[in-house]
């Protein structure tokens, strides 16, 4: 996929419930890269993450986000999944009476990429198999009664067989151990290809280590206020946001949690 088919948002201003919480994002992520996205606690991460699929409780007032070629400014989340956008969330929902296997290959078919039976247990069986989840959570429900690293390894787990072309992860580090974190970084890892862009949203320079990013943005006030490479994150994993938005980001609610 050649680089300009990847995400580019321009000056993305967005609503919810009345208030802007997006003030002019100006944000590019090209196929085969994995950007940071970090910021204090209320900068608006989690709100682009859940605009850029399309969430409907958010509003685009101004501002255009392309993908693949394609204005997707105004696509309903369906439609942006289908051109291969995903999004990992923070907090997986548990769906009861849905087992794992069976969310799978409703979400292969709804977007045209649907194996025959065997095809897709040995696929789904490899992939379980890289990230370490029991194949009995197979026929378990989705993320019922699941731990916080075991809903998060089972997001991975679908982007594994889903192979999106822009993956979206908002804060999927948050509440692993040590181990849990290694399992999920590595899988990404693996995911990782030229026709594949990464958006990492997180408060942890340790995710980021292992996932070494090409670029790191840092959003504040609704606004990307500063980029640069991987040490940029050193630098806030260092001493915290105030080198790079003053005095005002020194309270303790600002610094990474």
């Amino acid at each position: 996929m050649p680089r300009s088919e990847g995400l580019t948002v321009k000056n993305l201003r967005v609503t919810t419930a009345g208030k802007e919480i997006l003030s002019g994002v100006d944000l590019s992520v090209p196929a085969g890269e994995v950007h940071a996205l970090m910021g204090p606690n209320g900068s608006g991460k989690s709100t682009l993450a859940h605009t850029l699929m399309g969430h409907p409780a958010y509003t685009i007032t101004s501002g255009s986000i392309h993908f693949a070629g394609q204005d997707i400014t105004h696509l309903r989340a369906d439609q942006r999944a289908r051109l291969g956008i995903f999004l990992s969330f923070q907090y997986p929902v548990a769906v009861p009476g849905v087992t794992v296997v069976n969310f799978l290959r409703a979400a292969m078919r709804s977007q045209g990429k649907e194996l025959p039976a065997r095809e897709f247990m040995k696929a789904l069986t490899a992939e379980m198999e890289k990230l370490k989840i029991d194949p009995a959570f197979r026929s378990r429900y989705l993320n019922d009664g699941f731990s916080g690293g075991e809903k998060k390894r089972c997001e991975i787990l679908q982007m594994a067989m889903l192979k999106p072309r822009l993956a979206i992860l908002d804060e999927t580090d948050s509440g692993l151990d040590v181990d849990a974190l290694r399992i999920v970084a590595d899988g990404v890892s693996q995911l990782r290809n030229p026709d594949m862009g990464v958006l990492v949203i997180t408060h942890y320079y340790r995710i980021l280590e292992q996932l070494q990013p090409d670029y790191v943005h840092i959003l504040h006030a609704g606004k990307i206020v500063a980029s640069g490479e991987a040490e940029l994150a050193r630098t806030i994993e260092k001493s915290g946001y105030e080198p790079i938005l003053g005095p005002e980001a020194a309270s303790p609610e600002a610094l990474p949690v």
